[in-house]
């Protein structure tokens, strides 16, 4: 029979045990608390994070990577965020272009300094990078000669050839048709105009010249007023006059002998011809360009 001392020793241990046991029970309904409230504060430090986090990228393999993106917060060296693209350069400032004229001068004056090197320095290096830039500078004016011509024989509009030619039939055929017009306006001329012949009688291109202007007044059946500047006669024009101021009012300049002068009888105008000794071609042809031809017509 168990005495009271040993029963109320057992009974402790009996308590204790008991009190160890419902500790051990207990502890899983702890946990779990434990572990709901840490689950409710996480979810609401994750919402705050989820507000205050940037957005990830959208990508492949990123849509939705909250734990790398979000919870982890690796920033942006990680690839959850591109970084920053970096700013466009500003272009470097190109170098002015150099002029058509500029150029030309460059080409000018590095031919004058080869030139020069080869001359004052006559090794055979200067000699050859002169010939040789010289050779170029000669294809190119080929060039361009080349295409002027072509250009000019497809646009008949800027062929200066078409109004005056160069070629001996082309000439030809225009000096007799030159010819043909002013023999027209030559053979009407007298009807409107008539010529002053200021001589003297101390010229001796007066000599020279009367015989010609005789024989193209005659051919054409023109008019002629002699004036004697100094009173003496002329063989060619005995008919002569002297010089009273005639020539003066008439507005001809200086006292020059021989002078051919057309008096215009409608609108009593005076045109000089010319001064000096001229072939009776020079005097018709004189006298259709200013009386029949407008001024850059022939040319």
């Amino acid at each position: 029979m168990i005495d009271l001392a040993g029963k109320d020793l057992v009974m402790r241990k009996l308590a204790g045990m008991g009190f160890a046991l419902l500790m051990t029970l207990a502890a899983p309904s702890q946990v779990a608390a434990q572990s709901f409230e840490e689950a409710v504060m996480s979810s609401s430090a994750q919402e705050e994070t989820e507000q205050e986090a940037p957005q990830a990228l959208d990508g492949p393999g990123q849509e939705g990577d909250d734990f790398y993106c979000r919870e982890r917060r690796l920033g942006q060296w990680f690839y959850c965020e591109r970084p920053k693209a970096a700013e466009p350069k500003a272009p470097a400032p190109s170098a002015p272009q150099q002029s058509a004229t500029e150029r030309l001068a460059a080409i000018t004056k590095q031919l004058d300094e080869l030139k020069a090197r080869a001359v004052l320095e006559p090794t055979e290096a200067n000699i050859i990078a002169y010939v040789r830039f010289q050779r170029e500078q000669l294809d190119r004016a080929s060039l361009f000669s080349d295409t002027w011509q072509r250009a000019l024989w497809q646009n008949p509009d800027i062929d200066y050839t078409l109004q005056r030619p160069v070629s001996t039939v082309g000439k030809r055929a225009w000096t007799d048709n030159r010819k043909a017009d002013r023999a027209q306006v030559l053979a009407q001329l007298s009807q409107r105009y008539g010529m002053f012949y200021f001589f003297a009688q101390s010229c001796g291109a007066c000599d020279v010249f009367g015989p010609i202007l005789r024989s193209v007044a005659d051919s054409n059946g023109m008019a002629v007023m002699a004036v004697s500047m100094d009173g003496g006669p002329s063989k060619d024009f005995p008919n002569y006059v002297v010089d009273s101021g005639q020539r003066a009012r008439m507005g001809v300049p200086g006292n020059a002998t021989p002078a051919l002068v057309l008096f215009d009888t409608r609108t009593k105008r005076t045109v000089p011809i010319g001064f000096g000794i001229m072939t009776a071609d020079e005097i018709m042809d004189r006298i259709f360009a200013l009386t029949a031809t407008k001024p850059g017509s022939d040319y």
